[in-house]
């Protein structure tokens, strides 16, 4: 185990003490080796079953030692690599990295403001936004595109986020052939399989499911992942009420149980794997029984799951960003900066979702814009306040003296800028200026802003024979699947 040193990079926001981290995980690790979980396929019982869990059927009860050896097993960090050095994403501690989701049925058109289902496309457009977004980290979807074979459908996203970002792309599959579809285009981009393996510029994402399952081409998937040495984020969301108890100490002990079971899986096949566990751990919404995406217990409790994966020294995937708003709104500015705010101050490692709307129905490229913004304003409370003998400016104190100014002292122009935040979408003039310069409101600056991105042309050139060799690995996906 680790002490919360990571976290405490961060300025103070602790929902559990040291004590019950303890007791959640120690209750995890009884409630794994009494309950257990359901695991449905071969391989990972079996790996299991060999190194002491008792088998009986799809229930497997993991005993202590399997847990404890894999959560020691698993890198705190591991690097995800992008076109420039720039866009390399470290994940592990001291970093927040903020990206979209997947698998919304809907995408706001950001021509028209249309509601309309995700297409061809649109993942292309999520890819050049992110590209320009100065602090969304990684690429998704953003949306589960509809009019194309629909088993295919991660695979189509990800070949065209693959060919309009260079920032780290995160792919998902339903079966192994299409992660493996998916391995062929990220190789062809990196230039070898080789090439692949040293710098691996795809993440795969994958879920458990809710309450207590592990489903079989999941894993199939990920044990397929992790030999190849491709970084897996395995996520899911046990709902507080429905799938889980509905206490927040029940819910993250449901939670993490699936969390570290599904890691043991992965460290039993090949010790010293790249993992990065997630939950959206949420409650249900009391008057429609829907997740309540938007709701602050989202928030503390992933909050609260980040502080444990820091106890344990693993990385940790939470949600921020998104809300139960249908439309960019107050209430999508509300719950979406809440949700960033608690995510940076608690340090998660990696965070998703960011663009979702509608109970992660909508994928909405204005939302994601801004976010951006949020995001900036959320890394600059993470700073804090620096307190050594420069920061004091004790000399500068004195030189200027009572009844003095400080602007025109050289060390407030040197230091101005990393002191200060400097927004680029919120309005900071006077009501005459502003009316002056079109009396824009902030949805307006978001969709100029927009707008001014998926003008430009695509950073990212390919050359024509990797893009070749994407479109025949799409045509013969789709020759296979029929």
């Amino acid at each position: 185990m680790v002490t919360n040193d990571a976290a405490e990079h961060y300025p103070a926001l602790r929902f559990l003490s040291t004590s019950r981290i303890r007791k959640i995980y120690q209750a995890t690790l009884t409630c794994l080796q009494r309950t257990g979980v359901e695991v449905h396929n071969t391989e990972a019982a079996g790996r299991l079953q060999a190194a002491g869990a008792r088998v009986d059927g799809p229930r497997v009860r993991i005993p202590a030692h399997i847990i404890e050896d894999a959560v020691a097993a698993t890198p705190p960090s591991f690097t995800i690599f992008g076109k420039k050095a720039a866009w390399d994403m470290t994940v592990g501690p001291g970093h927040v990295r903020f990206g979209p989701g997947p698998t919304c049925t809907y995408f706001i058109d950001p021509h028209t403001g249309e509601r309309r289902k995700t297409r061809k496309g649109d993942p292309a457009l999520t890819a050049l936004a992110c590209n320009h977004l100065e602090n969304i980290d990684y690429v998704m979807s953003l949306g589960l595109v509809d009019d194309v074979t629909p088993s295919l459908a991660p695979v189509h996203e990800f070949a065209q986020m693959i060919t309009h970002t260079g920032k780290p792309v995160l792919g998902w599959a339903f079966r192994k052939q299409h992660l493996q579809a998916i391995y062929r285009m990220a190789a062809a981009v990196a230039g070898s399989e080789n090439a692949l393996r040293k710098k691996p510029n795809f993440g795969f994402f994958s879920t458990w499911q809710a309450p207590l399952m592990h489903t079989d081409e999941d894993l199939a998937n990920c044990l397929w992942a992790v030999e190849k040495e491709i970084p897996v984020i395995y996520l899911g969301g046990a709902l507080a009420g429905m799938s889980a108890p509905v206490t927040g100490a029940g819910l993250l002990v449901s939670n993490l149980a699936c969390m570290l079971s599904g890691l043991a899986i992965f460290q039993l096949k090949k010790p010293g794997a790249p993992v990065c566990l997630g939950a959206v751990p949420a409650p249900i919404d009391l008057r429609t029984a829907r997740v309540a995406y938007g709701g602050p217990e989202m928030s503390i409790y992933s909050a609260a799951m980040s502080e444990i994966m820091h106890y344990l020294g693993l990385p940790f995937m939470g949600t921020a960003g998104a809300s139960d708003a249908k439309e960019l709104d107050l209430q999508a500015a509300i719950e979406g900066t809440l949700q960033v705010v608690l995510a940076q101050m608690s340090g998660a490692d990696m965070v998703h979702d960011t663009g979702f709307l509608d109970c992660a129905d909508i994928g909405s490229l204005e939302m994601l814009v801004m976010t951006d913004e949020v995001i900036a304003m959320a890394k600059r409370l993470s700073k804090g306040i620096e307190v050594n003998d420069e920061t004091l400016m004790l000399d500068s104190i004195d030189t200027v003296g009572p009844g003095g100014t400080f602007i025109a002292e050289p060390e407030t122009a040197r230091r101005c800028r990393a002191e200060i935040f400097q927004p680029g979408l919120l309005d900071r003039d006077a009501w005459p200026t502003w009316q002056e310069s079109g009396a824009e409101s902030m949805r307006d600056r978001i969709r100029e802003k927009l707008a001014d991105i998926l003008s430009r042309p695509v950073e990212v050139s390919l050359p024509g024979d990797v893009l070749d060799h994407i479109e025949t690995i799409l045509m013969s996906a789709e020759k296979n699947e029929k």
